[in-house]
């Protein structure tokens, strides 16, 4: 059950990758994340409000906890992403946002002595292989070709915050309803940005309005807000975050399979190579068959 959540939630995000970038133009990035928490937060509290109530001595308890995760997975990791689309390629956001796995191996020994074990490092590094050759296309000399920009930089910027967003998740308070704690942090992330967005419009960046921008921010706040980070939260808890890493890779195997039923691309040969990689190395990581005893 825990590895069905963190597929949904790599498929939700997918969905984010590809409409922050497409949508960069109508939706400003701060406008995008300010609208976005604040229509999740909207939709949560129809259903958390009750949590609230009676956990209110709990989240007190834990309010510096869910701070911390606020700023990092609210407002720290979601908005350098949107603010990287605004200068950076899909593919150099996909090829650094890859390393996630790595910085979580990193981010649980500081924080916790949690080693990587060889098992789960080859696992990571042969998911590694497979993102690297769909985006390369099958050509590694490809690789040499392609360019970094600042946007690069806050794509990295983004995926360290998430990695200690996700190491951090061991922390969690097990008692805390997850309604209680995804509103909660969803709160803190808000009174960051609110002030950040109001910057923006002062800039004159706004959005323009119409059903692509309101399908947008319905589809972010919904299934990337709510449901995937409830997805995610849960299975890391349960498995632990170097196993949950390298189910980050499946982003660009999700962009794929959405582009071949929705934009008419077809299927390649890199392709099937690079999914084949990327499940081999998930499945290096998150299983171990173990010998049958003998009779």
């Amino acid at each position: 059950m825990p590895y069905l959540l963190l597929t949904l939630a790599a498929l939700f995000w997918s969905g984010n990758f590809v409409i922050s970038r497409g949508m960069h133009t109508d939706i400003p990035p701060l406008g995008l994340s300010f609208w976005r928490w604040l229509v999740a937060l909207l939709i949560l509290l129809l259903f958390a409000s009750h949590h609230l109530i009676r956990q209110h001595h709990l989240v007190r308890r834990h309010l510096r906890f869910i701070i911390v995760q606020g700023l990092l997975g609210v407002a720290g990791f979601n908005t350098m992403i949107y603010l990287a689309m605004q200068t950076t390629t899909a593919i150099n956001a996909v090829l650094v946002n890859s390393c996630i796995p790595v910085l979580i191996a990193v981010c649980s020994w500081i924080m916790f002595r949690e080693a990587l074990t060889v098992r789960q490092g080859c696992g990571v590094l042969l998911s590694l292989c497979g993102v690297v050759s769909i985006i390369a296309k099958g050509r590694w000399e490809f690789l040499l070709s392609v360019s970094f920009n600042p946007g690069d930089l806050l794509v990295l910027l983004a995926a360290l915050l998430w990695a200690l967003y996700s190491t951090n998740l061991k922390n969690y308070p097990r008692e805390l309803h997850p309604f209680a704690y995804q509103s909660g942090i969803v709160v803190s992330g808000l009174i960051v940005i609110f002030p950040c967005y109001l910057v923006e419009l002062s800039m004159g960046k706004t959005m323009t309005m119409g059903i692509p921008t309101l399908l947008s921010i319905g589809y972010v706040a919904v299934f990337a807000s709510i449901l995937a980070f409830i997805f995610w939260n849960k299975a890391v808890r349960t498995v632990g975050p170097n196993k949950s890493g390298p189910f980050i890779h499946l982003m660009p195997v999700f962009s794929t399979i959405l582009a071949v039923l929705f934009l008419g691309e077809t299927i390649e040969a890199y392709h099937l190579l690079g999914i084949a990689l990327i499940f081999s190395g998930i499945m290096l990581t998150t299983f171990r068959v173990r010998p049958s005893s003998k009779l």
